[in-house]
């Protein structure tokens, strides 16, 4: 008889698309406290961490952070609300089509570990219809920033799956480097906002198309 796996998802650079977004908002809380706001490049290079963490690397210390929280969140969901979330975060091609099909597998749970708020997270589930997709949901409200264990050791606990039988997938050396301190497998994608030729993840994919070949040569090691 097959063995429950446990699939976990990084969300912003591995499903969706929302730098576009978070580039705008990390403007917009820049200058809100009269600050330049840093480049494209910085700012992309820390999606992945929970916001809070976020601006502690990217403004100086002397910056009123609590004001610049506000100000992106603020920018955030009033661009989401006006435009949609398909439009300010649109899945990846094909994220759709295999979230699908790996769901639809009785022996696989999906989950999501994310630097985004509840709040931020439970809207774009709802955006793209996602509910009923994954079996546990972890974000930056409950848990330390990644690259912390945390939430990857809460979603095996909520999955009841063994560390074995476990992978994670994303963009970022934050996603692969918390899958290596909670000690499951990891599959970075191409498409993110770090090179992922340099995270050392056990695995790299070019489409989404790829990821349920890529799991199974995984985890049936």
């Amino acid at each position: 008889m097959p063995e429950l796996r446990l699939v976990i998802f990084d969300v912003d650079g591995t499903l969706v698309d929302g730098q576009g977004l978070i580039v705008a908002s990390m403007n917009a809380a820049f200058s809100a406290v009269g600050l330049e706001a840093p480049s494209r490049k910085d700012i992309l290079g820390i999606v992945g961490l929970s916001l809070e963490h976020a601006l502690e690397r990217l403004a100086p210390s002397g910056a009123d952070h609590a004001a610049m929280l506000a100000a992106y969140r603020a920018h955030y969901f009033e661009s989401r609300s006006r435009d949609g979330t398909p439009a300010t975060s649109p899945l990846f091609p094909k994220v759709r089509e295999v979230l699908d099909r790996l769901a639809a597998d009785p022996w696989t749970m999906l989950a999501v570990a994310t630097g985004k708020s509840k709040r931020g997270l439970d809207a774009l589930i709802e955006g793209h219809g996602l509910e009923g997709v994954f079996s546990s949901l972890q974000c930056a409200d409950f848990h330390p920033s990644k690259p912390h264990p945390s939430m990857i050791e809460a979603a095996l606990g909520e999955a009841g799956v063994d560390k074995s039988r476990t992978v994670m997938v994303g963009d970022t050396s934050f996603d692969i480097d918390m899958a290596r301190s909670a000690g499951v497998k990891s599959i970075a994608v191409s498409w993110g906002y770090h090179d992922a030729s340099q995270l050392g993840a056990d695995a790299v994919i070019d489409g989404f198309e790829a990821l349920p070949q890529t799991i199974e040569r995984l985890l049936e090691k």
